[in-house]
């Protein structure tokens, strides 16, 4: 099912009203399709081919970004540090493509493949092979098929695809489902359109990455958040690295050098992301009091949109630099989002990984 309509959280998502309320039928409607589907799934009349190797998706059950991407790129490096050669697949959000898979690398062209699979390449200097497709079983194939040395791979997105055949190893397998959960929580908890949610958020997942505040903590679980409990989680410690100049990368500028340099109505911070607010959020926790341009995620850039801005410093993140390749406004600085992996998240997908495959002793 596509999401691109909700590119844009309503806030009637946040909490309960009159409006979410009044929407409500068409999220229980939505709830029996889901249900349909799990019970196709489970009496076998879809019988996907299981992937010869370990699958590792990233996602979330709340529709618009809650961070995955630093995940993907922090599990993809992690991972080669332990010995293990993976490869990435994405849907591709924004990809052209819809023939064939195509192999992405950091000089692909997002309109074509996708912003995030080529701030992946991008980030990770072209050392995994990633593929592009909605279909990701003809992107695992495309993948094994030109680098047959891969022997993980990460699914960028993928919890709701009923095409992507896995075990997960909460049942014994070693195919790993992980809910990106970010500070916003699951709103007020219903499913589409009246809330955020794709799927119920009690849905089964081997564990959650947090990669945000909840809501009164800043690590425990709220009161809110009793579905949570018994189930594996890991907190994601994440900080915004120096901003380094769009038209001349190897020209960069620590958050203290920007303060100090311009007035705070002199700074403009972009973003078009699924929450934009925390990347606000983390530039004032830095001292960084400008102004802000929150668009929907994915948005495209043009020179007169930036040119339009009453600013001497523009801050965009790394996933919006990748669609500014044509964009020469010297006032532009480009932010990473560094984030890095707890040792004990990397010792149990390691125990994971290594299981035996569960398939070969079935099928």
């Amino acid at each position: 099912m596509s999401f691109s309509f909700f590119r844009k959280a309503p806030k009637l998502w946040e909490r309960r009203g009159p409006t979410s309320l009044l929407l409500w039928p068409l999220s229980w409607l939505y709830g029996l399709v889901l249900l349909i589907r799990k019970l196709i799934q489970d009496i076998g009349l879809l019988k996907p081919k299981p992937a010869p190797v370990p699958v590792i998706i990233v996602g979330n059950i709340r529709v618009g970004g809650t961070g995955k991407t630093p995940i993907v790129i922090a599990l993809a490096e992690r991972l080669q540090q332990l010995g293990w050669n993976p490869g990435i697949i994405s849907r591709g959000y924004g990809s052209s493509s819809r023939i064939s898979p195509l192999q992405v690398n950091s000089s692909s062209e997002p309109a074509i493949v996708g912003d995030e699979p080529v701030l992946i390449a991008k980030r990770t200097r072209d050392q995994f092979p990633i593929w592009v497709f909605p279909k990701r079983q003809k992107s695992i194939r495309s993948l094994l098929k030109h680098s047959p040395d891969v022997n993980v791979i990460i699914s960028d997105d993928g919890l709701q695809s009923t095409s992507l055949a896995r075990w997960p190893a909460r049942e014994g397998g070693r195919d790993i489902e992980l809910v990106v959960r970010d500070g916003r929580g699951e709103g007020n908890r219903f499913l589409l359109p009246a809330g955020p949610l794709r799927e119920p958020a009690t849905r089964e997942r081997d564990a959650t990455l947090f990669t945000g505040k909840t809501k009164g903590s800043e690590s425990k679980l709220g009161p809110q958040d009793e579905y949570f409990l018994g189930r594996r989680a890991f907190s994601l410690v994440s900080n915004l690295g120096n901003a380094y100049q769009l038209i001349n990368p190897s020209n960069h500028q620590t958050l203290n050098q920007i303060a100090e340099a311009y007035l705070p109505n002199k700074i403009t911070a972009v973003a078009a992301l699924g929450n934009p607010q925390r990347f606000f959020d983390d530039l004032l926790k830095q001292g960084i009091a400008g102004k802000s341009i929150a668009l929907p995620d994915h948005a495209t850039y043009t020179p007169e949109f930036f040119s339009k801005i009453n600013a001497q410093c523009i801050l965009i993140t790394e996933k919006d630099a990748v669609k500014c390749a044509t964009i020469t406004d010297e006032r532009i600085w480009v932010l990473p989002m560094l984030l890095s992996l707890p040792d004990s998240f990397a010792d149990w997908l390691q125990s994971i990984l290594q299981r035996p495959d569960p398939y070969r002793y079935t099928l």
